[in-house]
């Protein structure tokens, strides 16, 4: 339940009220999944099973035994395809108007969003469904085409007073100030290169005690959280004149309310802020040995946020900021006004759970990139460009932006960018089309 939130996470720790740690019942379920099948299972088995996945199929149900238990359900892989008239009409428009803007585009950009609807493009594909629960499965939504962006009066655009995106950073996102700064300068250079043309400019970091907000320990996962929606109201109140939008965030996991289990992110497109956690995305966060449990919360009063002070934060690994900048810009793409892409495979398709949100690529969808560019007025051909750049350059060391209280010794840090070297390869074939 929740903003994008998994129905079932990956490890046992984050399942509904730990149910699945009744080891009888794993047991029975397993001997369910290896012989007798889902006919085999008690009623109050198959009460748990629908809650967490759904129906119940007899075909590919299979049980992950191990320190936890992992219940997947695995369907035919489904293929959500468009007819080539429908992705051009979403595209270009049946508004004169809007096709006629299109049309002005120079003949490189129109190249490259064309295929869009090019059968056979290795650059835009379909979008696959793996699973009942990924995200187009359980959270019907109209889809929004270009027509549709463009028109719609409560979009909210960049002007020339408000066209800056502050990042505000809570807690530490390193070990180290010194890798917590180096962390935020990458997000920064990363967001400025993907929102080419706007000023991305990093706030002061705080601690949690700064905010205010409530916190408690999750009961399945035993960590530490922050609520989301008084961090909101927090954000809201430091949002400088000229933010386009002020985003908030932080390697702590995040609750909603108390009735619900978390939330990867919470965002007022009304207000323009938004908060997002990378916590769930660090490796070991589901293991039964990661090291930022706490058996018990201790604190004298409300205002006692000392239990933060020496909080446990995951190693910085290529995947953690790759997961960190996906989760950046496709949250940032909804202040914009970009709802869940239903067109191609794209980077604002909407994520159910870690794995789809994997599999979600890091570019946008020709649909998606027409959305945005007509919001921030970017050329397309530069943007990709200054993508390769921060992919290409080892650290991203900006005047001006590091923090106040940085440290005078503070050596910049290799930029582990592994992850992205694929991405890379794309860009860069759609680069030759643009250059054609």
């Amino acid at each position: 339940r929740g903003s994008e939130e998994p129905c079932v996470t990956r490890w046992g720790g984050a399942l509904r009220e730990g149910a699945w740690q009744d080891a009888a019942r794993v047991e029975q379920a397993r001997r369910a999944a290896a012989g007798g099948g889902p006919a085999a299972l008690t009623p109050g088995v198959k009460a748990l099973w629908w809650k967490a996945v759904g129906p119940i199929q007899t075909e590919g149900l299979n049980l992950y035994i191990g320190p936890w238990c992992e219940w997947k359900r695995h369907v035919t892989m489904q293929t959500v395809r468009h007819s080539e008239q429908t992705l051009k009409t979403a595209l270009i428009s049946k508004n004169p108007a809007l096709a006629s803007q299109y049309e002005k585009l120079d003949a490189g950009q129109r190249r490259l969003m064309n295929e869009a609807f090019r059968p056979d493009s290795d650059l835009f594909g379909p979008i696959t469904l793996h699973s009942q629960s990924d995200w187009i499965n359980s959270h019907p939504e109209a889809p929004q085409d270009f027509e549709e962006f463009f028109s719609d009066p409560y979009r909210k655009t960049p002007s020339p007073e408000k066209c800056s995106i502050y990042i505000q950073c809570i807690g530490s996102l390193g070990n180290t100030r010194s890798i917590s700064e180096e962390y935020l300068r990458w997000l920064k250079g990363y967001c400025e290169a993907f929102f080419y043309g706007l000023r991305v400019k990093l706030l002061e970091p705080v601690p949690v005690s700064a905010t205010r907000c409530s916190f408690r320990i999750n009961d399945s996962t035993q960590n530490l959280q922050i609520h989301a929606g008084q961090i909101l109201k927090f954000l809201k109140k430091r949002k400088p004149e000229d933010a386009f939008c002020v985003v908030g965030i932080t390697m702590i996991d995040l609750y909603p309310r108390d009735s619900w289990n978390f939330v990867f992110g919470q965002a007022s497109l009304t207000d323009g802020v938004g908060i997002f956690s990378f916590a769930r995305y660090g490796s070991d966060f589901y293991s039964s040995h990661y090291e930022g449990k706490v058996k018990k919360l201790q604190k004298k009063s409300s205002s006692d946020y000392s239990v933060f002070d020496n909080y446990y934060i995951p190693e910085v690994t290529s995947v953690l900021l790759l997961r960190s900048c996906k989760t950046l810009t496709h949250e940032i793409g909804h202040i914009f006004g970009l709802r869940h892409c239903q067109w191609l495979a794209c980077l604002m398709q909407g994520s159910n759970h870690l794995e789809e949100a994997d599999r979600r690529p890091l570019n946008l969808c020709p649909i998606c990139l027409r959305k945005l560019q007509s919001a921030v007025g970017f050329s397309i051909q530069e943007r990709y460009k200054a993508l390769v750049r921060w992919i290409d350059d080892e650290s991203t060391d900006t005047p001006g932006v590091t923090p106040k209280h940085s440290r005078e010794d503070n050596v910049n840090l290799p930029k582990p960018v592994e992850a992205f070297k694929e991405w890379k390869e794309w860009i860069t074939k759609c680069l030759a089309i643009l250059q054609k």
